[in-house]
Formats: structure tokens, sequence, C-alpha cells
């Protein structure tokens, strides 16, 4: 049986523990520095942005995340049931192992081998294993390795050595290879990188499958990782892990997957024989209107699934078996960097590929398997509404959002944590911030590689391609990237202002204020003393709304409220930044700053930073206006007294 290996890699307790007391004390911050008024209805427009995206795409996790239980609850365990109930006769009759190693340390080399070896040997069946290697240290350790099990009768070691131009033609030397020997029908093909290890049981706890369906055309495990790297790298994979897991388990409800991972996955043999299988997995490329032709670095893994969707076979993902691999980030040192230039390889791959497997439509697929294909373009821009929104909020309308957006990130991932952690056995609290990084720094990476995806690179072999050999052409692609994803990203940006109300439309009268207050300066403003005290005097409402405009208020408006009577305490608000007050040193000396500092020259009064218009029993607060103290011009005397 094979069984969640004992010495998998998690954040230590130490890191777990500062990483609560720093949530906590994020916490109480938020809490405390949080205004009431940030839930007023000024801010209806920020919350159903935020809210609506929020309810859209965290509706469909929680129909993913259900589906995955309802497989790992009720499905699956019938599917197990089944294949555990096939004789051991019906085993295939032979098997093959494509296993991929290129500058594998002889540490994972020698426990890789000696796990598979060990399973091949168990498992009883003709086995040959095809090992596809880059150094002559490689055979000294298989070799060591068949000596330790005493070169077992049923398995076949073959060695071959790689280009270096690639896995891609590496697989389709080993698949011709196979095809030469004429498997016989029922056999299975096993294709795994050189460093996975095979945990005890998975060959036989896996295999069974395919005896018990008969147009189940491959599957896939699930992972677990061996990390050599510090608390945060450990847990990044893992929770990936968790997430693959529910993904994966979600698909597997449509007899369909999104990927079959290039770590461990099984094939009928007779299906990746197929020459057109071995040309897509050699020389798998892509006709693009501004890239041309250009064939596809990485992604065999893509490649195999693209070709048993387009045919209509069926896949399934085995929950309850494990390998694990020995994983580790290009430069350990450098989190952010390395982590970037995995996701931008893994995505690239992704978006190579999504096109044309959307383009096949429902009919092969499913209907859910092809809207979840369609969904992954979607929300690496619909991933962007919330910090975009947030940021245009705070910087324009009012801080405080920020303090409400975080709330709401700690609230939802929280939650999204917790569903994986149920599913996955296990919780870490780093999978909050990590979860969020992958969400929205995985984005961004998605929308920059979707107008670049012909950029590929391979960190581990050092070899790149997809761009034009000559440096013009290649630059002026480059600038076309950049044009077609700052104009997506800009018109992204423009529904988002004129959503929130940062920015609305001019009507002509914003359009005759803009042009007044070019040169405000240099113009009257308009006296509103008489208008805003009878305002002021009128008992229904606790407030005074102010239009957009350049206006005056001088020590008359003073005088007349101490003859009028109206409610203690008002507002006078403005209209965001472009309602300006001219106020008179007799009526500044009556006034307080944002921060009870007499006004001498200019402030600006927001919702969490008002100013206060104090005198006898009366306090007038001003909200969303900029005052300016002026003293009267000759024109604005001789008007107010001919």
């Amino acid at each position: 049986m094979s069984v969640t290996p004992r010495d998998h890699s998690t954040a230590s307790r130490i890191t777990e523990l500062t990483t609560f007391l720093f949530g906590l004390a994020l916490l109480i911050v938020i809490i405390s520095e949080l205004p009431s008024d940030v839930f007023s209805p000024e801010s209806k427009s920020f919350f159903f942005v935020i809210g609506a995206i929020g309810v859209w795409r965290y509706s469909w996790w929680a129909v993913q995340a259900a589906r995955s239980t309802w497989y790992n609850r009720v499905v699956f365990p019938r599917m197990r049931a089944e294949a555990d109930a096939v004789d051991e006769s019906e085993k295939p009759p032979e098997l093959f192992v494509l296993c991929t190693s290129f500058r594998i340390e002889a540490r994972v080399n020698f426990q890789v081998y000696d796990a598979l070896i060990r399973e091949a040997r168990e498992f009883g069946v003709p086995t040959t294993i095809f090992a596809s290697i880059s150094d002559r240290t490689d055979v000294d350790v298989i070799t060591h390795v068949m000596d330790d099990h005493g070169w077992p009768k049923n398995v076949e070691v073959r060695y071959m050595f790689q280009k270096g131009d690639g896995k891609r033609s590496a697989m389709a030397e080993v698949l011709r290879a196979i095809s030469r020997r004429l498997p016989a029908p029922g056999s299975l093909l096993v294709s795994m990188d050189g460093d996975i290890r095979l945990e005890p049981g998975t060959l036989a706890r896996s295999l069974s499958f395919f005896q018990a369906q008969d147009d189940l055309g491959a599957l896939t495990t699930n992972n677990r990782a061996e990390v050599t790297g510090n608390d945060a790298t450990r847990e990044w994979y893992d929770l990936r892990y968790a997430q693959r897991h529910l993904m994966m388990s979600s698909m597997s409800v449509s007899r369909r997957l999104l990927v079959l991972t290039g770590r461990y996955s099984v094939f009928r043999a007779d299906l990746a024989t197929q020459p057109d299988f071995i040309e897509l997995i050699e020389s798998d490329h892509v006709d693009h209107w501004r890239f041309g032709n250009f064939k596809f670095l990485s992604g065999d893994d893509k490649s195999s699934w693209y070709w048993l969707l387009k045919n209509g076979w069926r896949m399934l993902y085995i929950p309850d078996v494990f390998v694990t691999g020995f994983e580790e980030l290009p430069d350990r040192r450098r989190f952010f960097a390395s982590t970037t230039d995995l996701m931008r390889r893994w995505y690239g791959n992704m978006l190579r590929t999504s096109n044309r497997a959307i383009a096949l439509g429902p009919r092969p697929m499913g209907m859910f398997t092809w809207w979840s294909l369609v969904d992954q373009r979607l929300s690496m821009w619909t991933t962007l509404v919330g910090p975009t929104v947030v940021t245009l909020v705070s910087v324009f309308i009012r801080p405080s959002f920020f303090f409400a957006y975080v709330l709401w990130i700690l609230f939802t991932r929280g939650i999204a944590t917790s569903i994986l952690a149920w599913q996955r056995g296990r919780f870490s609290l780093l999978w909050i911030p990590l979860i969020y990084y992958n969400q929205v720094w995985g984005a961004m990476l998605k929308t920059y590689v979707s107008f670049r995806f012909n950029r590929q690179k391979w960190s581990r072999q050092g070899i790149s391609a997809g761009e034009p050999n000559d440096p013009v052409a290649a630059s002026r692609q480059r600038r076309m990237g950049h044009v077609l994803h700052g104009f997506a990203y800009g018109l992204l940006l423009f529904i988002l202002i004129l959503s929130t109300g940062v920015m609305v439309p001019p009507d002509r009268v914003s359009l005759h204020i803009a042009r007044d207050q070019t040169w405000e300066r240099n113009q009257d403003p308009e006296r509103i003393d008489r208008w805003l005290s009878a305002a002021l005097a009128d008992k229904a409402g606790d407030s005074v709304q102010l239009p957009s405009g350049y206006f005056r208020l001088e020590g008359d408006l003073i005088e007349t409220l101490q003859q009028s009577t109206f409610p203690s305490e008002k507002r006078i608000r403005g209209n965001h930044h472009t309602t300006v007050l001219a106020i008179s040193p007799a009526v500044a000396e009556l006034v307080q700053g944002p921060n009870g500092d007499p006004v001498h020259d200019a402030v600006e009064c927001s919702v969490d930073a008002n100013c206060q218009l104090a005198f006898d029993e009366h306090n007038l607060t001003l909200v969303n206006v900029r005052l300016r103290v002026e003293p009267a011009t000759p024109t604005e005397v001789a008007t107010a007294h001919p």
C-alpha cells in the first residue's frame, strides 16, 4: 500500500509561532485603525466591485472544492474497490518505464532507482526501464542499485544518453525504442522524472485501474515533496500540492484532467507509441499570428494531455497513491526570483496549450472541463481586480480602504486555507500569505506571459527558445508585446476607474469648472455666505453638500450664523478634491486643520482627517474640501460694498 512519506518537509514550529504572532498583531492594528465610516454608503462602489468579483471567484472555487470532496468521499472509493477486485492474473503483460534524468545528484539518483527497481521486482511483470540519462556516473549508480537487488529476472535496464537539447527529444527517442519492441496488447508505460521516488505499493495500487476501466487512457497520482530550502520554500511547494490535489480531484469527477503531470503518469503503451503521439511530444508547436511557427521547449505533459483529450480518452487522478519529489528552487537563496522563474515556465506551458484545447469545444471533454479551461484564461484578469480597485480608492478616495481590503484577504484566504488543509490533512499559517502571493503575483505573471508565450526557458538545462534569431525581429516582437499588454491592462484599469467612481465621464459643467480651476487664482471665487447660512439653518438633515467649484467664505458668514438658530453640529461636504473654499483670515482664525492645528495656508479636509469650524456653541465639520486662506481681492471688496 502506498503511504505518506515519513520525511516530507514542513515549516518549523518557531516559524509557525512567529507567523501566528505577526498575523495577530496585524489583525489588531487593522481593527483599531479601521474607521467606522469605511462601511458608509459612499463605500458601496468599492464593496460592490470587490464583492461581485469575490462572489464569482469563490463560488466557482467552492464548486471545485465540493466536487473534490464528492470525488474523494463517494466516487473514488467505488473505483478503488473495483480496482482492488481485479485478479492478480489480470496484470498488464509488459511494463515500460521512461525515466528522464538531467544532472541529478547521485544521492537522489540512488533513491529514485532503488525505489523503482524494488517496485518493478515486486510487481512481478516483465519490466523494461529506459533510463534517459546525461552522465556516465548515472550508469554506475543504477548498476549499484541492480547489484543490491540481485539483478531481478523480470527487470531490464536500457540506457539512452540525452542530446542535451531538452526533455522532449529524449522522450521521443525512448518512445520510438519502445514502439520497435512491439508492446503486447494491454501493456503500460510509466513516464516519470528522474527526481521522483515511488513509495511502496505505487505500481500495484495504480496500474490496476487500467484493468478495471477499459476506456482509461492515462492516470496520475498524488504528490509529496522533500524540499531543500527554508520554511517558506517548503510550505510553498506543499501548498501547491494541496491546490493540485483539490483541482485534480474535482476534475476527476468528469473523468478528465487539466494536465498529466510529468512527475509520474501512466499511459496505455499502445497509445503512447502512436506515431502522431510521439511526433507531438517531440515537435509540438503552434502557429501564431504574431509569433509565427515556433516549437515548444518544455510542457511535454501538456502535449500528452492534449493528445488524449483530443482523441476522447478518459483520465484519472489517484488520490491515495503518493510519489515523492525531491524539490529545490533554482536558486534557494532567492525565493521571489526562483518561484517567479518556475511559475513563468509552468504558466507558459499552460497558455501555449489551452487556446487549442478550448478550440476543441465541449464535445470531446464535457462542459465542465471546457469551462475550467476558459476560466483559467479569465481568472488571471479577475484576480487583479481586487488589488487594482483597493489601490485606486485608497489613493484617490480614502486610505482606510486598504485596511478593509487586508481584512478581506485574511478572511477569504483563511477560509480557503482551512479547506485546503482539511483535504490535505495538515495546516500551516504560512499558506495564508503564500496563497495570496500565488494568486496575485501568479495572475500578473500569467497576463505577462500571455502576450509573450513564445519566450521559453528551461532553468535546469540552461536553454531557451521561441524568439526569432534576428535581434531586430525579436526586439519588434517584444515591443508589440509591451504595447498589447499595456493596452489590455489599461482597458481593465479604465473600466475599474469608472465603476468605482474615482473618475466619471465629464459633463459640460465639469468641463467648465475644470477650465476655471486652471487659472482659479486669477479669477474671483463665488461668494456663498448667504446660501450656506440658509442651508445650515435648514433643520432637515445633518449635512450640507457643496458642488464642485471655487467658492469663498467671508466673516459675514459667521455674523449671519450667530444671528440664526441651527443644530449645534453639522457637516459641510464637498465633492472629493474638486471643491475649493477660499476663506478669509477672519474665518481661518476659527478653523482647526486635520491635526487640530490652526490653518494658515492650504489644507486638505478628508473623511479620515476632517477640519472643524467652531464658534460660540456651534461646530461645523468640513469633509472632502480643500481650504485655502486668501485675503479678499479689491474686486470682491467692491462687489461686497458698492
